[in-house]
C-alpha cells in the first residue's frame, strides 16, 4: 500500500511539473508569434518552446496540451505531417478539445484544403460556441473557398465581438475587394470606416469597395440627386476615402470634381475658406494628388486657381506670415502640386513640421515628398530625359500606394522549403532578390520587410517609381533594398553578379529596345535560382488598344493636357461598350496609370521570350503553379502547355491565362 501511495504521489508530482512546463512553453510560444519581435527572436522563442515541451513530454508522454502545442510548433516550422500526427495524438489522449480541432482546421488551411478546415472548425464550435479562433478559422476557410460575402460577415462579427486581430482586418479587407455593392447600407459604410481608420492596412486595395459604398450612399446613379456641401464636409467615410485611397469609379470621380468646384465657388464668392470646409478641402487636395491631377476642371475654375497662385506669389513678395498663406495654399493644392508652382522655392523655408498638424499630410504629398523624390532622381542618368518637359508633364509615380500589405515576418529560405518544397541547406545566409518592373516598389518593399534573409534589387522603367520607392524605403529605415533603372541592373548583371530569386512584375515597354528580359534573367540566375512570373498581361482592353491607335495616328505626347483629353473622351461615352472594361480598371483613374498603359505599354515579346527561356526542361523545372485565386495546380499539365507554346502552338497558349508560376533553374 505504501509503495502504491508513493507511486501515485510521484505520478501527481510529475504531472504537476509537466503542467508547469507546458505553461512556460505557452509563454515562449506567445513570444514566437509576437509582431513586436524580430524573426530571429521569434525563431529563438520557438526553439525554446520546443525544448520545454520535450522536457514536459519526457515527464508525461501523453500530456494532451504539450502534444497539441508541439503540433503548433511543427506547423509553424512547415512540418505539416508531424503537426497532423501530434494534433490527433492530443485528441486521443484527451478527446473533445476545442483547441485541437481548431489546430487541425489551421493545419488543413496550411495544406490548402479549406473545405476540410471548415469541418474541423465546426467541430471545435460544437465543443465551444464562444471560440473566436474557430469562428475566425471558418471565415478564413470561407474566403479561401471563394465565399467572400459569407467570410466578410464572419469577419464583421469578430470585430463586433472584440476580436480585433490583424488577421481579421486583413481578411475582411481581402473580402471587401471582391464584394459587389448594389445598395446603400449603413453597416457597409461603418465597415469601410473601420477598415480605413485602421492603421497599417493597405487602404489602396479597397478603393473599389469604398467607392461603391459612396456611390450608393450619395445615390450617384440618380441624375436628380443633390449633394449638400456642408453634409459632405462632415461625412467621415468620404473624408477618410479621399485621404486614404483612390476610388476607380467614374460616378465618384464626378462627385469629387463637383465638391471641389463647390468649394472653389464659395471661396470665389466670400474670399475666404470657412473652417468647416477646411478638412474637406485638404482631403480633396490629397485625392487630387493621388490621381496625378487627372480630375477635370472647368475653365473658370482653372482661372480662379491661377489667380490664387498669383496672390500667393504677391503674399510672399510682401513678406506676409505663414498663417496668412494657409487658406490659399489649400485651395491651390486642389488643382495642382504646390511643388510645380512658381512660389515653390519659398515654401522650402519651412520644414514639414512647421505647418499645422492637419495640413501636414497634404503638404507632404503636394510639396515635400516631391522635393525629396526630385533630389533622388538627380542620381540617375535617366533624369536627363525629363529636363525638357514642363513641370506638370513630368511623370508621376504609379501605383499610388501608401501602406504595405500585412505580412508575418519569415525568411525566403522558409518560403522556398514550405511553399515550394525545395532544399535550402546549400543556400547562402543572405539571398539576393531581383524584382523586375517594381512599379512604385510596394511588392519589393514587402519582400524586403517581411523576409529577414534577403537583399532586394528593384528595377523599374519609370524614374518616378524609382524615386518613390527609394523615398519610402528611407522612410521605413530599410537598408536591404535598392531601386534602380534597367541600365544599372544590366551593368550589375554584366559584371557577373547573380541573384537567387527573380520576381517579374510589370514587363518592359517596347521603348526598352536594348533590353531582353529573358537574356537578363538567363545571365542573372545560377543553379537553384527561382523565377516567379505571371502568364497574363494587364492593360489589354479594347479601349486601351483603341487609344493606342489614336496616339499613334495623331502622334500624341504624354502631356498632362493630352492625357486629360483622352480620359475625358472615355468618361463622356460610358455607354459605349468599347470603354466598359477600361472604366473598371483602377489604373484609368490616375494620369500615371494612363501614361503607362497608353504611352509605355507592356511588351508581349518580352513575356514570350521569358516563357520560351523557362520552357527548356533541361535547364528549368516548373515547381509550382497557382490560379488567379491562389489555388495550387498540378504542374504537369501547365508544363505541357508551356512546351506546346514554345513549339509554336497557340491552341494551348498560356499567354492571357492568369497563372502564377515558379520555375527553378536546374543547372
Amino acid at each position: 500500500m505504501q509503495t502504491q501511495h508513493q507511486n501515485a504521489h510521484l505520478s501527481r508530482s510529475l504531472k504537476a511539473q509537466a503542467a508547469r512546463l507546458v505553461l512556460q512553453a505557452n509563454l515562449a510560444y506567445g513570444e514566437s508569434n509576437s509582431n513586436g519581435l524580430s524573426y530571429v527572436q521569434r525563431l529563438k522563442a520557438r526553439k525554446e518552446c520546443r525544448e520545454i515541451l520535450q522536457q514536459a513530454l519526457a515527464l508525461e508522454a501523453d500530456n494532451a496540451a504539450a502534444l497539441g502545442l508541439l503540433g503548433r510548433v511543427e506547423m509553424d516550422d512547415g512540418q505539416l505531417d508531424k503537426a497532423h500526427v501530434l494534433f490527433n495524438a492530443s485528441l486521443t489522449s484527451q478527446p473533445g478539445q476545442t483547441q485541437q480541432y481548431s489546430n487541425l482546421g489551421y493545419w488543413a488551411l496550411k495544406s490548402e484544403r479549406p473545405a476540410l478546415a471548415e469541418q474541423y472548425f465546426l467541430q471545435a464550435l460544437e465543443h465551444d460556441r464562444q471560440s473566436a479562433a474557430a469562428f475566425c478559422g471558418i471565415a478564413h476557410a470561407k474566403r479561401l473557398q471563394g465565399q467572400f460575402d459569407v467570410a466578410y460577415l464572419h469577419y464583421r462579427k469578430l470585430l463586433q465581438t472584440g476580436s480585433r486581430w490583424d488577421s481579421v482586418y486583413s481578411g475582411m479587407l481581402t473580402c471587401a475587394q471582391r464584394l459587389q455593392v448594389h445598395r446603400a447600407d449603413r453597416s457597409l459604410a461603418e465597415d469601410a470606416i473601420a477598415l480605413l481608420a485602421k492603421d497599417g492596412l493597405p487602404h489602396q486595395e479597397i478603393g473599389r469597395f469604398v467607392g461603391a459604398v459612396i456611390q450608393q450612399q450619395y445615390d450617384l446613379d440618380n441624375t436628380n440627386a443633390e449633394v449638400v456641401l456642408d453634409a459632405a464636409a462632415e461625412d467621415e467615410l468620404l473624408l477618410l476615402a479621399l485621404r486614404k485611397t483612390l476610388m476607380p469609379n467614374a460616378a465618384v470621380e464626378e462627385l469629387v470634381a463637383l465638391l471641389r468646384r463647390a468649394v472653389m465657388a464659395e471661396v470665389a464668392q466670400t474670399a475666404s475658406l470657412r473652417d468647416e470646409l477646411q478638412p474637406l478641402c485638404l482631403a480633396l487636395a490629397e485625392y487630387a494628388d493621388r490621381t496625378g491631377y487627372a480630375l477635370a476642371a472647368e475653365d473658370d475654375e482653372e482661372r480662379l486657381a491661377a489667380t490664387i497662385n498669383d496672390s500667393i506669389v504677391a503674399q510672399f513678395s510682401l513678406g506676409e506670415p505663414q498663417d496668412a498663406l494657409i487658406g490659399s495654399l489649400m485651395i491651390s493644392a486642389m488643382y495642382g502640386a504646390l511643388f510645380h508652382q512658381s512660389f515653390a522655392v519659398q515654401l522650402g523655408q519651412w520644414n514639414l513640421v512647421d505647418w499645422p498638424l492637419a495640413m501636414q499630410p497634404m503638404m507632404a504629398a503636394s510639396y515635400y515628398h516631391r522635393a525629396e523624390e526630385e533630389a533622388i532622381k538627380q542620381n540617375f542618368d535617366e533624369k536627363a530625359e525629363e529636363l525638357c518637359l514642363a513641370k506638370t508633364d513630368v511623370p508621376q509615380a504609379w501605383p499610388a500606394w501608401s501602406q504595405l500589405a500585412y505580412r508575418t515576418e519569415t525568411s525566403l529560405k522558409a518560403v522556398m522549403a514550405q511553399e515550394l518544397g525545395l532544399q535550402t541547406e546549400q543556400l547562402p545566409d543572405t539571398l539576393r532578390v531581383l524584382v523586375c518592373g517594381a512599379q512604385s516598389g510596394q511588392r519589393a518593399l514587402e519582400l524586403a520587410q517581411y523576409l529577414d534573409d534577403v537583399e532586394v534589387i528593384a528595377v523599374d522603367e519609370s524614374l518616378a517609381n524609382i524615386a518613390k520607392g527609394t523615398r519610402m524605403a528611407q522612410r521605413l529605415n530599410m537598408d536591404n533594398v535598392v531601386f534602380w533603372p534597367w541600365s544599372i541592373a544590366q551593368r550589375f548583371v554584366a559584371d557577373g553578379h547573380q541573384v537567387n530569386w527573380v520576381e517579374v512584375g510589370r514587363l518592359p515597354s517596347p521603348a526598352m529596345t536594348e533590353l531582353s528580359l529573358g537574356a537578363l534573367v538567363n545571365a542573372a540566375t545560377a543553379r537553384g535560382a527561382i523565377v516567379h512570373m505571371h502568364t497574363s498581361m494587364a492593360e489589354q482592353t479594347k479601349g486601351d488598344r483603341q487609344i493606342r491607335r489614336l496616339v499613334a495616328e495623331h502622334q500624341l505626347s504624354p502631356t498632362q493636357t493630352s492625357l486629360r483629353q483622352l480620359r475625358r473622351m472615355v468618361l463622356a461615352n460610358p455607354q459605349d461598350g468599347i470603354w466598359a472594361e477600361l472604366l473598371q480598371d483602377e489604373n484609368f483613374y490616375s494620369l500615371g496609370g494612363c501614361r503607362d498603359r497608353w504611352f509605355r505599354p507592356q511588351d508581349d515579346r518580352q513575356l514570350r521570350e521569358l516563357l520560351g527561356l523557362v520552357s527548356n526542361e533541361v535547364e528549368w523545372k516548373l515547381v509550382k503553379a497557382r490560379d488567379e485565386d491562389g489555388h495550387s495546380l498540378a504542374t504537369a499539365p501547365v508544363q505541357k502547355q508551356i512546351q506546346a507554346e514554345a513549339l509554336g502552338s497557340e491552341v494551348q497558349s498560356l499567354m492571357g491565362q492568369s497563372l502564377s508560376v515558379y520555375f527553378q533553374r536546374r543547372r
